[in-house]
């Protein structure tokens, strides 16, 4: 697993296996629980394939009830377990522990109830992304969220890496379309957040469960808000000479108050690998392609887009083009939306990274990307959430070349410290895992860190969720429970305490 360590496995635990199937068995019985090796292999790995481990077992449960057992049965006999939705995690969010039992929600899948009124759907945690879409779009809604793998990705797995996609910009992550949650917490402890009401009373937990990545607890339910289809829905392509002046653009669209209901950008490399793969009319000519969706009533979405059109001739653009029917726009979006597999076609593997940035440094960033890749002797595509900043390098290698996913590791961290340097952050969507886990003293503070383990200790104090993802080294709950004494001196020594 090239130079990523994960937890030593419990000896103790391999050795009982038979004992904690068996067991397993007596709470899901039939096919639930799946413990022969070739059996397991399709659980080894998520969506980051470079990284692969047979779990211990992997359990399928079908209610929620069993689902508080299972976690109730780890929690007693101290039991790693890995929930894993579709598997298309891109962090490694959901690789498994060689003593881990794997627990796979995708049994969950069932549509519970759809409330038009007040714009909202209830849903297991296994339904995808677009089924949600799917039951909603012949009364004229849909869910907002949409990252490129809606057609496979689950909704309990979104939640888990806060997922966005192309429409984010103007209507928010995953976290924003968010309004209730059943869980189930390590203990089997069953317990709601929120509903279909606005806002939830108390603490705001559903703000921090998006993008808890599995270490919190194992979501059964969700409630998510749908909107209403917009009147008008048009695309503009938009070609520049070089991704620079492309991503200066984007900073100037942004910057004149204009909020694209969506904004993304690819350079020469995607371009040529989606046009080839979805023949969805790229013009091949340019180094960077632009696409600006507006959306809106019709006569402000002509306005915005006269607007756009503007911008972008102020910073050279070479290549105009406006989608005229709802086919047009939805091809001008199907190259990008494949463009990861397209740039599959090019290369035998590649690394999909994920950092944010502010908008402002686009052109910098971009620019210094390319002597990267050049230090590094690995060719990349880039293709990203421009209006938000949210980078996605696909970096280009060949695992059967010995040292070449080192190389793509070191290119992918260099360009995640880039991310921090300009003010920008380790991830925009993909979450951290341990991709890029033991990157995150680039970005906190020992002191920040252990804060958030200090969140991970109320859920789960035993570290039994998930563990080895997110923080580089992992502090005992009983250590982090210490109040710190600087010089003698406890920290706001005037608050009174009891």
């Amino acid at each position: 697993m090239s130079g990523i360590a994960m937890p030593k496995p419990s000896q103790e635990l391999l050795r009982n296996k038979a004992q904690i199937v068996k067991d397993l068995q007596r709470i899901i019985s039939g096919e639930g629980v799946i413990c022969e090796e070739i059996e397991l292999r399709p659980y080894e790995t998520d969506a980051l394939t470079a990284y692969r481990q047979i779990p211990l077992a992997v359990v399928l449960p079908e209610t929620v009830e069993q689902v508080s057992q299972i976690l109730k049965y780890c929690y007693a006999n101290e039991v790693k377990v890995v929930p894993r939705g579709a598997g298309t995690s891109l962090s490694g969010g959901a690789l498994p522990l060689a003593d881990s039992v794997l627990m796979s929600m995708m049994k969950f899948n069932q549509i519970l109830d759809i409330d038009l009124p007040n714009r909202a759907v209830v849903v297991q945690p296994g339904v995808t992304n677009l089924g949600i879409t799917h039951a909603v779009q012949h009364e004229g809604f849909y869910y907002a969220p949409d990252p490129s793998s809606q057609i496979a990705c689950s909704i309990g797995g979104n939640i888990a890496e806060n997922s966005g996609g192309v429409h984010s910009l103007k209507y928010g992550l995953t976290t924003n379309n968010v309004l209730g949650l059943e869980m189930v917490l390590m203990s089997g402890e069953v317990i709601r957040l929120g509903g279909k009401h606005l806002d939830a009373e108390g603490y705001d937990f559903l703000a921090l469960l998006a993008g808890s990545e599995g270490l919190l607890g194992v979501v059964t339910e969700v409630t998510v808000r749908v909107l209403q289809k917009p009147e008008t829905a048009r695309a503009a392509l938009i070609g520049f000479p070089s991704s620079e002046q492309a991503g200066q653009c984007v900073a100037d669209i942004i910057g004149a108050g204009i909020i694209p209901g969506g904004m993304e950008l690819m350079d020469k490399l995607a371009i040529d690998a989606a046009e080839d793969f979805v023949h969805a009319g790229y013009p091949l000519d340019v180094e960077a392609l632009m696409i600006v969706e507006l959306d809106g009533p019709e006569a402000e979405v002509d306005r915005l887009l006269q607007e756009v059109s503007s911008l972008a001739t102020q910073n050279n653009s070479t290549y105009l083009r406006v989608s005229e029917t709802e086919d047009e726009r939805n091809t001008f979006w199907a190259g990008r939306k494949a463009a990861f597999p397209a740039v599959g076609r090019i290369s035998p593997d590649y690394l999909c990274m994920d950092g944010t940035i502010p908008r402002k440094a686009l052109p910098q960033v971009l620019k210094r990307m390319q002597v990267l890749g050049e230090k590094h002797g690995l060719r990349c595509a880039n293709v990203f959430h421009a209006g938000d900043g949210n980078l996605h390098p696909l970096i280009l290698y060949d695992a059967n070349n010995p040292g070449e996913l080192e190389a793509a590791e070191a290119f992918g961290a260099d360009i995640l410290r880039l991310c921090v340097e300009v003010g920008g952050v380790l991830t925009g969507e993909h979450g951290v895992g341990i991709e890029k886990r033991d990157l995150m003293p680039e970005m906190f503070s020992e002191t920040d860190l252990k804060q958030q383990q200090r969140v991970k200790c109320a859920f789960d104090e035993k570290h039994l969720l998930n563990p080895g993802k997110v923080f580089p080294v992992l502090h005992r709950c009983a250590e982090l429970g210490r109040m710190h004494v600087h010089k003698g001196q406890l920290p706001f020594p005037n608050i009174p305490r009891f």
